[in-house]
């Protein structure tokens, strides 16, 4: 009896001590429990990401990949698979598995190692939300009176859908959704039985059992969930049949952009990191820009095949690099080591034929690249030579060449090389700013460079336009005469006599400003600049954006000289296309939040006529930012300010379309529209080319040359590089609509010309044509000028004539 007294006593006095420990436990640690109602209101890590202004997935930044899941959105299948992998017994306890623990204490004890931490799902919530994964007994206790808190709050449908969307599953994949679109490009819902399964058994290793990099151990790890989901009756014996027998078919899924717009994608990341800081890599903003995607895809395969067809004009210059007498496998090898640029794939060479040339691919096949598509290929000396034409394949390419090879719409191949030229291409909406499309360069991948917005070129005659709008508003009309003559300047600052030419070297004597703008006359530009001053010239050009500082204060300034990006250039151009009014560009439309609400919406100022009411998209909270200071209301959408009078941007429509009808730009007649005005413009030894042209919908200003200044070649202007490229967009930006031409402003009058003198035409005389005017700056006739006048006489507005040396 004694005995049994004291093994009572003792046991009584062990189960009080157990008590005492685990009740001063809990006083010790309760007090620095965090509140579990956090969990509620948790704010997971979600990359930032950028889409179309159609919706189309532009780029994501960030380096947690996820994509959270309410508990209706996870299939049945994936929560039976990961509780029989997990917690077979989740549904019945209480955060804590009695028998689990004791398993693993068993463990501990027996091998005197923590083999496992008997932990429930609810205590893996508990430990990735509030702890660390260090491995200490206070860090258990912590996690066990965490889980017993986190049941007594949450539902079970709360506590799954928190552990689901936290967990990491390896290759930078936080979450089950994130993970289906790593390792099988799918939906989570989209994937098989066997897919889950897999996806179930990521969380006890990732890198361990990762279908990826241990493909057999996954499978094991995938089979044995399969067998306990049939043994707790979660599947039947066919569906698990047929699960065990699928093979493993993961592989690395990079996110893949809907839409190729990767400097659209860089400028919005800019922006948001300027807004945000780095909490705009984290906190799942939605950016929707302004980029149209058919717009954009246009606007890339233009300018793509644009600096292809100037490159192949001026020839061949060899191989990337050459591998011969090497197996199939190394060139295998060779090629992983070379990317794709702008859409031109890597390939090499392995076998010559008259018909054309053999060429395997990266992956591993053999494809024929024909003849009909080398033919181009003489070699290149310079940018005005070339070598001899090739009579066969063996000419221009020899077995184990590194070549480009791109992939037409039909399948077949198309022999290319990685143009040296750049290009980039803006395209704005002139009502408003919105940027419709950008291109930036030949490829992201190749240089990050972007030029539409960075880099500083000459406009060359592109230019031009803003110099005869501001004579216009000196009282000079299209009909005024200004004598295209030769012309030298003389100062003492210079070494030596400048002596401006027009491109041809040929002079046409007293022009109309009209013929002088579509001609592209230089020499004409400079005096028209010279007669109406340099300082008002420069301060009427900054209206349109211009930094002043930019503008060379010399009579350059008429030839295209400042240094201007393009999207400065095709900014400008807005005035001339919308009436006269000064838009800014954006490219960011919205920011909302993860949960959908408003963030931002662009508030840009717009042409009068373009203003409409805003309407909310369905089912979106708007948190307003551009808010009145005194009551806190939603301001008004902001009109943009007038620049020029808008019977000026009317009339430079006019001359514009000119150039197109029957100068430098008559090459877009193949267009066949009548809306459309613009102007071509080429520096110095050609190292510049651009075009900029317009309706009243769109503006797109393009420039093609090298990054680092050189002729594109003697024959190479704005109307045979640039505007090819401006023609190929435009064509399919404007299909299928209507002709829009601006509407005519008050104050504009029409009147028949004599061509030779500039003035008002009396009845008969031969060659008149109609030009337009501002009212107050009409013409006189022949006769108002008095007897004695001859026909033609040349008078500009201000009654002096400009000298034609000093």
């Amino acid at each position: 009896m004694r005995l049994l007294k004291f093994l009572w006593w003792f046991c009584i006095g062990i189960i009080c001590s157990v008590f005492l420990g685990l009740s001063g436990t809990f006083l010790y640690l309760s007090p620095s429990l965090p509140s579990v109602e956090a969990l509620r209101n948790v704010q997971l890590q979600i990359p930032l990401r950028i889409y179309s202004a159609d919706g189309k997935l532009i780029a994501e930044f960030g380096e947690m990949r996820r994509s959270p899941l309410r508990f209706d959105q996870i299939p049945p299948d994936f929560i039976h698979a990961l509780l029989s992998a997990e917690d077979d017994n989740f549904a019945n306890h209480y955060g804590v598995d009695v028998k689990s623990l004791m398993r693993a204490a068993g463990q501990l004890v027996k091998t005197g190692h923590i083999q496992t931490g008997g932990s429930t799902i609810t205590m893996q919530v508990a430990k990735n939300y509030f702890l660390t994964s260090e491995r200490s007994f206070s860090r258990k206790f912590t996690e066990i009176l965490l889980a017993l808190q986190i049941e007594r709050q949450l539902s079970k449908d709360e506590i799954l859908q928190l552990y689901v969307n936290k967990i990491y599953l390896g290759n930078r994949a936080y979450g089950i959704e994130a993970a289906a679109q790593v390792y099988y490009g799918k939906s989570i819902n989209e994937l098989t039985l066997a897919q889950k399964a897999m996806i179930a058994g990521l969380p006890k290793a990732p890198s361990r059992y990762n279908p990826i990099v241990n493909p057999e151990r996954s499978k094991e790890r995938r089979n044995w969930i399969l067998e306990r989901m049939l043994k707790l009756g979660y599947i039947n014996q066919a569906a698990y049949e047929t699960a065990v027998a699928e093979p493993i078919d993961a592989y690395h899924h990079v996110a893949t952009p809907e839409l190729a717009a990767p400097y659209v994608a860089e400028m919005a990341r800019a922006e948001m990191v300027g807004r945000y800081g780095s909490d705009a890599y984290t906190e799942g903003f939605r950016v929707t820009t302004t980029i149209d995607s058919r717009l954009q895809n246009e606007a890339n395969a233009s300018v793509r095949n644009g600096l292809i067809d100037y490159d192949q004009r001026h020839g061949y210059r060899g191989p990337e690099a050459r591998y011969p007498n090497q197996s199939r496998d190394e060139w295998l090898k060779t090629l992983e080591t070379h990317r794709t640029i702008g859409g031109l794939e890597p390939a090499i060479v392995t076998q010559v034929e008259k018909s054309g040339a053999l060429v395997i691919t990266r992956d591993g096949k053999e494809e024929a690249v024909a003849w009909e598509n080398m033919k181009w290929a003489r070699p290149y000396i310079s940018s005005n030579s070339m070598g001899p034409r090739p009579n066969t394949p063996s000419d221009v390419v020899k077995v184990g060449d590194l070549i480009r090879i791109l992939r037409d719409t039909d399948g077949s191949l198309r022999f290319v090389q990685v143009p040296k030229a750049q290009s980039a291409l803006v395209s704005l909406n002139p009502q408003d700013g919105a940027i419709q499309a950008l291109v930036g360069g030949f490829s992201f991948e190749q240089s990050n460079y972007n030029r539409a917005v960075q880099a500083r070129r000459q406009p060359g005659s592109s230019f031009k336009p803003f110099i005869y709008s501001a004579a216009l508003d000196k009282g000079y009309t299209p009909a005024s005469l200004v004598n295209d003559a030769p012309i030298v300047f003389m100062d003492s600052s210079m070494d030596e006599a400048w002596r401006p030419k027009n491109d041809t070297n040929t002079f046409l004597g007293p022009i109309r400003l009209r013929e002088a703008l579509y001609r592209s006359r230089n020499l004409v530009s400079i005096r028209l600049l010279q007669a109406i001053g340099i300082d008002y010239a420069i301060n009427y050009v900054t209206r349109f954006g211009f930094e002043k500082d930019l503008l060379p204060r010399n009579l350059s300034l008429a030839l295209g000289t400042p240094g201007l990006t393009p999207m400065e250039v095709a900014s400008g151009w807005t005035a001339f296309a919308n009436g006269g009014y000064k838009i800014t560009p954006y490219v960011i439309a919205r920011i909302e939040s993860r949960d959908g609400q408003m963030l931002y919406q662009a508030n840009p100022p717009r042409v009068p006529s373009a203003i409409k009411t805003a309407e909310t998209p369905p089912g979106v909270q708007i948190i307003p930012t551009n808010v009145s200071a005194q009551n806190g209301d939603t301001q008004p959408p902001a009109i943009a300010p007038q620049i020029i009078d808008p019977r000026n941007a009317y009339i430079m429509t006019s001359m514009l379309q000119d150039v197109i009808k029957r100068g430098t730009g008559r090459r877009a007649l193949e267009l066949k529209r009548g809306d459309l005005a613009g102007k071509t413009g080429t520096t110095n030894e050609s190292k510049d080319t651009w075009f900029s042209g317009y309706n009243t919908d769109y503006v797109t200003t393009v420039w093609v040359g090298f990054d680092q200044p050189e002729s594109l070649g003697r024959h190479e202007f704005g109307g045979n590089v640039a505007l090819p490229i401006w023609m190929q967009y435009m064509g399919s930006a404007l299909e299928g609509k209507p002709e829009h031409l601006p509407p005519e402003p008050d104050g504009i009058v029409t009147l028949r010309i004599d061509p030779v003198s500039g003035r008002a035409a009396p009845p008969g005389t031969p060659g008149a044509y109609f030009e337009l005017f501002k009212s107050e700056d009409t013409p006189p006739s022949m006769e108002e000028l008095g007897p004695g006048t001859a026909p033609g006489t040349p008078l500009p507005p201000n009654e002096s004539a400009p000298m034609d040396l000093f």
